[in-house]
């Protein structure tokens, strides 16, 4: 039925338009008849007369095709120019395949890193009401954003009058009994009503309750979705059951969402409620929780921040020995969400767009290259009678057509390119990004793509358009007026293919700059040999090992175990690995040294005797640890240089006591040695003051093992994991790895080898573009100039002065766009300062490999017309015009 109603209606349009055409021909002749007697009755022959009126009337096809324009604007002329257009598209399938390639490539690329831009940077996050959600930490100068503690959290919380609800959470872990071994688990705790203010609800079970993270109260967990499907096979029954966690018993009382996620504790498999106090939570001064909470209606970040600033004062003032100097910090919780991410995306969407860009410019060069070849068909039209408008229509259609058809298979492209992203994001890193699972083409990335072919569609109508402005109908007919047409082309087509020169500097520029500080994260002064180290986490349950005799028995039995691996060289353990963070801080206090209260923050590292000599530390003066240094005999330290150069600037701290903000007797310890220092923190991360303590006096459930090897250090981590478990199954072995891998393998680095990757990409397909354009400018040259060739030839003109005469005009070219693009990188490196890792915006090196392979690649593109050109023999040059 529907396709007869469309046949009626067309069959009814036909004949309206034949009715239409037969009209208004009788009308024109009419016309022209009245007045042919009118010539007539004056005293002209009746020949003459006709010939006069059809002059008078003038041409009858344009005056038709006018009237049908002032009557309606009719689809069929549509249609009709896209067929036109696919026919010309038929007849150059290389121009048309390359053009939309070239378009797919540009619109494919931009979208991909855009579909990464709206997922991080402009989709609200997954919970209700998004804007109100904030961030809520404290600040000092050493940390702008500082973990809260737990009893300055109760006094937010309760003082407060801006936020409907805070809470906190913090990272912990478990030993899940599977099989006949104790498995690390990541969880996460977290007030009572964390998940209310976030406004998640459980998809079975229910949520904590109000006062259940109070000390004393039952132990209950809730389960992430992946947990309950991986670990417990999906069952509704597994709620009430109980399963023992560090060998204690703990309730299930709920599971989560399946689309449920919290970016800073990405990884957690379990909830619990924050329960008892730790040890460290026993001190104000211990800072080890992060706040979330909603503000109340109205009211902005800053009126809350404001609001917690006053209740920070009046705690220093209560507080001040361990709230001097504390503010708050409040930020939106995104901007949590988003962290270090933002710079990078933005960069690479940046990089992206400069690439859609050159691609945009580089079918432009094509089609004034095809507008060029039909000077002919375009003069011939217009003396038929073709309006400016009429041709104008063609060439948008054109235009459009292309654009639509790259816009097609750039969609194709993005999803590819989509799939591609992440499955090349490392893991690690793909940890904080839950926002990968969601990633796709949605109406957002659509309007992006469509918008991007829409400019495509603008420039490339555009481009021959213009070119009609210059149009000339006698010497297009004749085909012989080369001068004026190819001068504008010339021009034209030269300073397009600058821009796409000037473009590719700045992404391979940018590219270059990237991968060179990629390189010098890799290689950064670490202060230890990170080759042929192992390195291995270990979790000790407080069930088994409660007494302090029993945990340095362990220690030993590892060590003793660990060290007869074969292969092992030595072996130590730590409470921190190098490379990890600037966390774990201790606050100081020099006796006789001037002291207001004040927060002196230091790392603490808690160590084995074995471990300097394991990392191949340098120690610049005094001893290391001995077995002697242990809980029976006093306190001592090492200081790394950077805390010496900070609290002992020009004295010699050897045999110097430090203690606490108190200088309690249970604090103080003497200074035995220095050492260079130890980058503790990321690659990217300044070295902080850090002093070294013996793991004897401070016991902790969980350490590291870093193991110094004579061989290939991964093939030692099986053996490792096997002897650490055959000591005791309880035991929590986890988070097996090397060094190498850990300094590869940090946020840092990750982000820098991402960001390498994707702008060196588009680096190199900009480079091809570029070079690419630059070949079509000089052989069009080349074959517009044949005539001069020949003539120069014919003078005599040597094949090498030829050469030289076209090498020269590619080499302004290529000069320019590496003068102006090495300009504008400077200026985008500047842009990105904050990427860069050990590289100046201006380094020369990077510029000048840049230039080189910038330049080499033109002179490779040039060479081919250039000897073209040579080649051309003077007579036949001359009889062809």
């Amino acid at each position: 039925m529907n396709a007869l109603v469309r046949w009626l209606r067309k069959t009814a349009l036909l004949f309206r338009r034949r009715n239409f055409d037969q009209d208004l021909q009788e009308e024109m002749a009419f016309h022209r008849e009245q007045t042919a007697k009118e010539f007539e009755a004056a005293g002209t022959t009746p020949e003459a007369a006709q010939y006069a009126a059809m002059r008078q009337f003038g041409n009858a096809t344009l005056l038709q095709e006018r009237s049908r324009e002032v009557v309606q604007f009719r689809v069929e002329t549509v249609v009709q120019d896209l067929r036109f257009a696919l026919r010309q598209l038929r007849r150059s399938p290389g121009l048309a395949f390359t053009a939309i390639l070239v378009l797919a490539l540009g619109i494919g690329a931009s979208t991909a890193i855009f579909a990464f831009v709206d997922a991080v940077l402009i989709r609200p996050l997954p919970y209700p009401s998004p804007n109100q959600l904030v961030d809520v930490d404290e600040s000092e100068a050493v940390f702008p954003r500082s973990n809260l503690s737990r009893d300055d959290y109760q006094d937010w919380k309760r003082l407060n009058t801006t936020l409907k609800s805070l809470e906190v959470y913090g990272g912990t872990g478990f030993l899940l009994r599977a099989g006949s071994l104790s498995e690390p688990v990541p969880a996460a705790r977290v007030s009572d009503g964390f998940f209310r203010t976030l406004g998640v609800t459980p998809i079975l079970g229910r949520d904590f309750r109000p006062g259940e993270d109070k000390p004393g109260q039952p132990k209950i967990v809730m389960l992430s979705y992946g947990t309950w499907m991986k670990r417990f096979g999906g069952r509704r029954e597994v709620i009430g059951e109980s399963i023992s966690l560090s060998g204690e018993a703990y309730s299930i009382v709920a599971v989560l969402p399946r689309g449920f996620s919290f970016a800073p504790r990405a990884s957690a498999e379990l909830w619990v409620p924050l329960l008892d106090k730790n040890g460290c939570e026993t001190r104000r001064s211990c800072h080890n929780l992060d706040g979330a909470g909603r503000l109340r209606d109205g009211v902005s970040v800053q009126a809350a921040l404001a609001d917690l600033n006053v209740i920070a004062a009046r705690l220093a003032l209560a507080y001040p020995g361990s709230n001097q100097g504390q503010s708050a910090s409040v930020v939106p919780l995104s901007e949590l969400f988003v962290g270090k991410l933002r710079p990078t995306l933005l960069m690479l969407l940046a990089g992206a767009g400069l690439l859609l860009l050159i691609a945009g410019v580089n079918v432009a060069s094509l089609l004034l290259v095809r507008a060029e070849s039909r000077r002919r068909e375009t003069a011939v039209r217009s003396a038929l009678g073709a309006t400016p408008a009429r041709l104008v229509r063609l060439f948008i259609t054109e235009g459009l057509l292309l654009a639509g058809l790259g816009c097609a298979a750039g969609m194709l492209s993005a999803v590819f390119m989509i799939s591609l992203l992440t499955r090349i994001v490392p893991k690690p890193m793909a940890q904080g990004m839950p926002f990968l699972d969601a990633l796709g083409l949605n109406l957002h990335t659509v309007l992006f793509a469509a918008g991007a072919a829409l400019l495509a569609a603008v420039l490339l109508a555009a481009t021959p358009a213009l070119r009609l402005a210059f149009r000339d109908v006698q010497p297009g007919l004749s085909d012989g007026g080369r001068g004026t047409a190819s001068r504008f082309w010339r021009r034209l087509g030269a300073n397009l293919v600058v821009v796409e020169l000037t473009l590719a500097v700045v992404l391979l520029a940018g590219a270059g700059l990237l991968a060179k500080s990629f390189y010098r994260m890799l290689h950064v002064e670490t202060g230890f040999d990170t080759s042929h180290l192992a390195t291995v986490w270990v979790m000790a349950p407080d069930s088994v090992y409660s007494k302090p005799e029993e945990k340095i028995t362990l220690y030993h039995q590892i060590l003793e175990k660990v060290s007869a691996i074969p292969g092992v060289q030595s072996a130590a353990i730590t409470s921190d690995l190098p490379l990890t963070c600037n966390c774990d801080t201790d606050w100081i206090r020099i006796p006789g040294k001037p002291f207001h209260g004040e927060h002196n923050e230091v790392l603490q590292r808690d160590v084995t005797p074995q471990y300097m000599s394991v990392l191949q530390a340098r120690l610049l003066r005094g001893r290391v640890f001995t077995e002697a240094d242990d809980a029976n005999h006093p306190q001592v330290t090492i200081l790394n240089q950077s805390m010496v150069e900070k609290y002992f600037p020009g004295e010699d701290p050897l045999g110097k006591m430090i203690g606490d903000g108190d200088l309690s007797p249970k604090s103080m310890r003497q200074v035995i040695g220095i050492i260079e220092d130890v980058r503790e923190g990321a690659p990217d991360d300044q070295p902080w003051p850090a002093e070294y303590f013996s793991i004897y006096h401070s016991l902790d459930p969980y350490f590291a093992i870093a193991v110094r090897t004579g061989q290939d250090e991964n093939a030692i981590l099986p053996g490792l994991v096997k002897t650490l478990r055959s000591i005791n199954p309880n035991l929590g072995v986890y988070g097996e790895s090397t060094m190498t891998t850990q300094l590869s393998s940090s946020q840092s680095a990750l982000l820098h080898r991402f960001a390498a990757w994707l702008v060196g990409g588009f680096a190199g397909l900009a480079l091809i573009l570029g070079v690419v354009g630059l070949y079509g400018v000089v052989a069009y040259s080349v074959s517009q100039r044949t005539r001069e060739i020949g003539v120069r030839m014919a003078l005599g003109a040597q094949r090498s002065s030829i050469h030289g005469l076209i090498l020269k005009e590619a080499g302004w070219l290529t000069a320019t766009g590496i003068i102006a693009g090495l300009a504008c990188s400077v200026a985008a490196a500047h842009l990105m300062r904050t990427l860069l890792f050990g590289v100046h915006a201006w380094d020369f090196t990077t510029l000048a490999a840049v230039a080189t392979v910038l330049g080499g690649a033109a002179l490779l593109a040039s060479l081919i017309p250039a000897r073209r050109a040579s080649s051309v023999n003077p007579a036949e040059a001359l009889s062809a015009e």
